[in-house]
């Protein structure tokens, strides 16, 4: 059962949070990281939808996919870049011609190579020299600006790179002029810290040329480490929905933009509200469960039972709720169950225009907390024992 409370309020932080953070361009991953997850392959159909909802919110720009890996999968892609959409349209190539000739059939507006440059990377991954892969990657990025695209070039694997091997190919590729560098936190082994100096690092080549990030979720830092790279300068972050992808998965997209938007105070200019609405799109396409306490969209996220708590929120819900659920598309519950108090019991019935004494109020709520779980209905037959059945 829904209740409101009587007192609507829009948000309150901690007031301490002082910081202002830069907007940035958020890309959403679902239809390619996402999809990396095992276990999941959405439809054509389904990666349609999911497109069509994320262009209506506000995504600024959506990566469709990985072309070189079917035919069915360029003709997905097509399908999403034929629709018109207000958000740019990206897909993910490696640093060798028949991606990227894969990528440019799809007429995506940005096409985002990829190289690995981690030792262990080149070592056990491609079985070659980093001179190799600074090669191929010239060779990709001037094929694919011959081809007038758009491109954005990053180092996989970043963040196990040693200093000098990812200065030097992304310095490499800012002098081929691409439209945005990269760098990816790939097992999501980094710490804050390490994100915003490597942003720091790299934004000291970079000049005007835009820094991505692409982040994972491993040690459960994936937003703590896209708000440190926004903080050092980054400009663009990759996001999925409800955190899917591979492992433990990539940052949220709902957990990233209201940290941004309510914390930081920087609106990105995106509907909030559909949050709720596309989360649970995603999770039943993909066959991924949200958790009950996932943030904002989760049953749990605007859920309370605790008497005292209940007995606040009813007076004013920021005093448990830091956003009003109405701003992520989500709603308000309150249970009733062993920790229910009588503020709650009482408004109930006063709803109902039940009469009732202290006393009887008292007695329903010892019968709730000797239960484990109390429905709505099962609370309306304790009340018709203790108050008669004329209630």
């Amino acid at each position: 059962m829904d209740k409101k409370p009587q007192q609507d309020f829009e948000t309150f932080p901690s007031i301490y949070n002082t910081l202002r953070l830069n907007k940035v361009v958020v890309y959403d991953s679902t239809l390619r990281d996402g999809e990396q997850m095992p276990g999941v392959a959405f439809t054509g159909e389904q990666k349609v939808r999911i497109a069509r909802t994320l262009d209506e919110i506000g995504l600024p720009q959506i990566e469709a996919g990985f072309p070189i890996i079917s035919k069915e999968e360029r003709k997905t892609i097509k399908a999403i870049t034929s629709l018109g959409l207000d958000a740019e349209i990206l897909a993910i190539s490696r640093v060798n011609i028949d991606d990227i000739d894969a990528v440019i059939d799809c007429d995506v507006d940005m096409i985002l190579l990829f190289a690995a440059t981690s030792d262990i990377h080149l070592r056990y991954k491609l079985r070659c020299g980093y001179q190799t892969v600074k090669d191929r990657s010239i060779e990709a990025i001037e094929y694919a600006k011959d081809h007038g695209i758009k491109v954005s070039f990053s180092s996989e694997d970043s963040t196990r790179t040693r200093k000098e091997p990812l200065l030097d190919i992304l310095r490499t590729a800012l002098e081929l002029g691409v439209d945005r560098i990269g760098i990816t936190d790939t097992v999501g082994g980094a710490t804050p810290e390490a994100i915003y100096e490597m942003v720091g690092m790299i934004k000291g080549i970079a000049g005007s040329t835009p820094l991505s990030i692409h982040l994972h979720n491993d040690f459960g830092l994936g937003v703590a480490n896209a708000l440190a790279g926004v903080r050092a300068g980054a400009r663009a972050v990759a996001v999925t929905v409800n955190g899917i992808g591979e492992r433990a998965g990539n940052v949220p997209l709902e957990d990233f933009v209201m940290a941004m938007k309510v914390l930081y105070g920087t609106d990105l200019g995106i509907d909030t509200t559909g949050f709720h609405r596309l989360s649970r799109m995603v999770s039943e396409f993909s066959g991924v469960p949200i958790h009950r306490n996932k943030p904002f969209v989760g049953e749990n996220a605007f859920c309370h039972e605790s008497g005292i708590h209940v007995a606040a929120l009813l007076r004013n819900p920021a005093t448990y709720e830091v956003v009003p659920p109405e701003m992520v598309g989500n709603a308000r519950h309150l249970r009733l169950g062993k920790h229910t108090g009588s503020t709650f019991v009482r408004k109930l019935l006063e709803e109902k225009s039940i009469y009732f004494t202290e006393k009887e109020v008292l007695r329903i709520v010892d019968r709730i907390k000797e239960l484990p779980v109390v429905s709505f209905e099962g609370f309306w037959g304790i009340v018709r024992e203790v108050l008669g059945p004329q209630n």
